[in-house]
């Protein structure tokens, strides 16, 4: 059986471009919804994949940071190459902190971080979070348990330098956050047990922008964009973008 493995995306419709961001081992189904959604309601989105993303995990181990900075970056580019002239950004998670680094390194016309830590998980729990998303991807391919356990056993003898990279990357986005001014909806879900809660409020308080706003969502975990309230996520994502000062 041929595995169909998500791809980014462009929604095109009309002249307010968003990008979304996804989160680290993600791929762009996380925020795919959202960007359906944001297209009928007449906006234009476009989300990335960062290297070595939405592929087999062997291929994640030999990327890291500098790799999917670029990659924000390209799809940054992309959107200002098909003519959009303002631009607003939405991550999850690593999204969400990339969502921030690119509101104080390029113009954007508001900032969307949505779960994004500002603390530094211990590597070993992040660890197992890669570990995790390994034999996940294996089971999706089809492989039996037994292929899948000696595969990751395989994968485990890996150097995985790129969590300590990422560990940097957190750090130094949440010393520069003090630099923002371009409008910011902080989005939480309080059920979120991947990340330390409090980053929300750090992004809240720190960042200079006059016009910032935070909400906490009761019933959602991490992904927020894929739990039950994301229809009201979505909701309040668009009347943010509406609330925005775009020429277009």
């Amino acid at each position: 059986m041929k595995i169909v493995l998500p791809k980014p995306f462009t929604f095109e419709a009309g002249k307010r471009a968003v990008l979304l961001l996804h989160g680290f081992t993600g791929n762009s189904a996380d925020v795919r919804m959202l960007g359906r959604f944001l297209e009928k309601k007449g906006y234009t989105s476009h989300a990335p994949h960062y290297k070595g993303h939405g592929v087999p995990p062997e291929e994640l181990v030999s990327t890291g940071p500098k790799d999917w900075w670029q990659d924000v970056l390209n799809g940054y580019e992309h959107l200002k190459s098909r003519g959009y002239k303002e631009i607003a950004v939405a991550g999850l998670s690593l999204g969400g902190v990339f969502s921030l680094k690119l509101g104080y390194t390029l113009p954007v016309k508001g900032i969307i971080p949505m779960c994004a830590p500002m603390y530094i998980k211990s590597e070993e729990t992040m660890y197992e979070g890669v570990i995790q998303y390994a034999r996940q991807f294996k089971k999706y391919e089809g492989k039996s348990e037994e292929q899948i356990e000696k595969e990751i056993e395989e994968f485990k003898r890996t150097p995985m330098n790129t969590l300590q990279t990422l560990q940097q990357l957190i750090a130094d986005v949440r010393a520069h956050v003090d630099l923002i001014y371009a409008p910011t909806f902080v989005v939480q879900a309080r059920n979120d047990h991947m990340i330390n809660t409090e980053s929300a409020n750090i992004i809240y308080n720190e960042v200079e922008s006059v016009q910032k706003q935070i909400k906490w969502y009761e019933q959602s975990g991490h992904v927020i964009t894929l739990d039950q309230e994301k229809e009201q996520l979505h909701e309040d994502v668009y009347e943010f973008l509406e609330s925005l000062d775009w020429t277009v």
